[in-house]
């Protein structure tokens, strides 16, 4: 049970966050991988189909064997980094704590009850295709597609694991009024931008090109926290 606190979160809950992110962003960057295989395969293919004229017969599946495994474990790193859609015309205006209570409904409302039908209805989905040792009937080669079916239910653990990283640090954000720091890694520009101006101002810069002042949902610096 989480003992009450107020102003930072405690070293062990912060651990235990990073923890998990750290999870997430590993099998994120390990499955990245599969974007220069496909990119490599789709290219082979090109050459072969278009300059050789003897198209292979298992660009197809590899194609959407990889983009799905890329979608599916890609999910609880993208979650981890905030990178889902939301409306963020809107919830970046608002307080943390507002977005904290916000996020916190929703995560029960909706995100829980579709994440865990995935990881369960994707285990019953999966046991039957390694039962029958499942095929791709879009090939005559009869490309093996059951290790698809398997990574379903990864996919729905892990961002469970996340999703409870992140519920978590809705309470924080609730108790603190401030989002709890996040593992450094890759962001998009406008974020980095956002974070050298803060940098500069905190370290006395005069910033020449003036940004709107609206309150951000915390990520990282290029130190991994945030100050």
């Amino acid at each position: 049970m989480l003992r009450p606190f107020h102003g930072t979160p405690p070293m062990t809950l912060q651990a235990f966050l990073h923890g998990i992110d750290q999870l997430s962003k590993s099998v994120g960057h390990a499955f990245a991988w599969c974007i220069v295989i496909l990119t490599l395969g789709t290219s082979y293919e090109v050459v072969v189909r278009y300059i050789l004229r003897d198209p292979t017969s298992w660009a197809f599946d590899m194609s959407y064997i990889l983009y799905g495994a890329l979608f599916l474990m890609s999910g609880a790193y993208a979650l981890s980094r905030g990178a889902h859609v939301r409306g963020d015309i809107f919830y970046r205006l608002m307080p943390p704590r507002v977005q904290a209570s916000i996020e916190l409904v929703l995560y029960f409302l909706f995100f829980y009850p579709g994440v865990l039908a995935l990881a369960i209805a994707g285990w019953a989905y999966a046991a039957d295709a390694v039962r029958i040792r499942e095929v791709s009937v879009n090939s005559p080669i009869g490309v093996p597609i059951w290790q698809l079916k398997m990574i379903i239910p990864a996919a729905g653990i892990l961002l469970c694991i996340q999703g409870l990283a992140e519920v978590l640090r809705c309470i924080v954000c609730l108790k603190t009024g401030a989002w709890p720091s996040r593992l450094s890694d890759v962001e998009e520009m406008e974020t980095a931008i956002l974070h050298q101006v803060e940098d500069e101002r905190r370290l006395g810069f005069e910033v020449t090109q003036p940004i709107e002042t609206v309150t951000y949902r915390a990520t990282t610096d290029t130190a991994g926290e945030r100050r």
